[in-house]
């Protein structure tokens, strides 16, 4: 058995040990805002970096931690990585847009849905604070995002007032139907995406939910293009298909991950996590989604787990010029 095949095994066969989960209110200009963190075990230790999630549409920081009533997230993977690595991981919650449900203000132009918030300082007034409680790291702050929350997490990657060190986004590209001007600063950017993902087009185009158009992305080849660009990233990149087992052939678990990265591991750093055939859904060897969303969304990929190998991402990165921001 391989080793990637034994820690599938583990994950479904014993529950991990997982950070305790803390509420955040934090005010910002649009009212008070609500974040769950989830902190490592002892006491606050200067240096932790801090990673911040951000849910699709439709969903919540409870789901994205595995709480309540709906069936966790894969990115609750991150609990155990938290408590076993020793990083502060921060859930927000988006904010309600028109038709009622949660999400982000990612910059899409013609998504009339998405709230008209200012989610940018909310990010930033969760960092500030928890730069002040928990003495996290500014020069160590990520953010990973799924759909909705992706592309926000790409928008909020060229945000001149929050230094990231590097950013996840998956089954997401950057807002838009042009290329958007040079970040001001370099930035490590991963990108999960899967070719037949049928509501975030892996060429772009419109975003669509059903018949709804839900406004315009880049795609992905164009959002690594434009990243590689801004990071001075011109060579050919290296690539790795990672192991896909028997007994998911035997399955028919077709899709296929192919990892390819330009730059070295402390950054920058552009990497593609692409899942070959699959849909609008995060890998995961222990979270498996229901058959209802894989029919609406897509095919999920059981090779690897998202949140760890965001976590291989981020591990080593650093932002240049990362300064403390002041608690609003």
């Amino acid at each position: 058995m391989s080793l990637r095949l034994l820690i599938a095994a583990l994950l479904a066969a014993a529950p991990l040990a997982a950070a305790d989960l803390q509420r955040l209110t934090v005010s910002t200009p649009d009212g008070p805002r609500l974040a769950l963190v989830a902190l490592p075990d002892g006491p606050p230790r200067p240096g932790r970096p801090l990673v911040l999630l951000f849910h699709g549409h439709m969903g919540s920081a409870a789901n994205t931690l595995g709480q309540g009533r709906l069936p966790a997230s894969p990115l609750a993977a991150w609990r155990p990585i938290a408590d076993r690595e020793g990083v502060v991981v921060a859930a927000l919650d988006g904010a309600r847009g028109t038709d009622g449900k949660q999400g982000w203000n990612d910059g899409r132009p013609g998504d009339a849905g998405n709230p008209t918030t200012d989610d940018v300082a909310f990010a930033r007034a969760v960092v500030a604070r928890l730069q002040a409680e928990q003495h996290t790291d500014p020069a160590r702050v990520c953010a990973m995002g799924m759909s909705n929350g992706g592309v926000f997490s790409l928008r909020l990657a060229r945000e001149p007032g929050l230094p990231l060190a590097a950013v996840a986004a998956v089954c997401a590209s950057l807002p838009g139907d042009r290329t958007p001007p040079p970040p001001p600063r370099p930035v490590s950017v991963l990108l999960v995406a899967g070719t037949e993902d049928p509501l975030m087009p892996y060429a772009g185009g419109q975003v669509h939910f059903y018949e709804k158009r839900r406004g315009a992305v880049l795609g992905t080849e164009a959002t690594l293009a434009y990243w590689r660009e801004a990071d001075r990233l011109r060579g050919q990149p290296v690539v790795e298909a990672l192991p896909h087992s028997r007994e998911r052939r035997a399955r028919g678990e077709d899709t296929r991950l192919v990892r390819s990265t330009w730059g070295p591991a402390a950054g920058p750093q552009v990497q593609l996590l692409k899942v070959e055939g699959g849909g609008h859904c995060e890998p995961s060897l222990a979270h498996r989604l229901g058959w209802l969303y894989t029919k609406v969304c897509g095919p999920q990929n059981h090779d690897a787990e998202t949140a760890e190998e965001a976590w291989r991402f981020f591990r080593d990165k650093r932002s240049s010029g990362a300064e403390q921001l002041r608690r609003p």
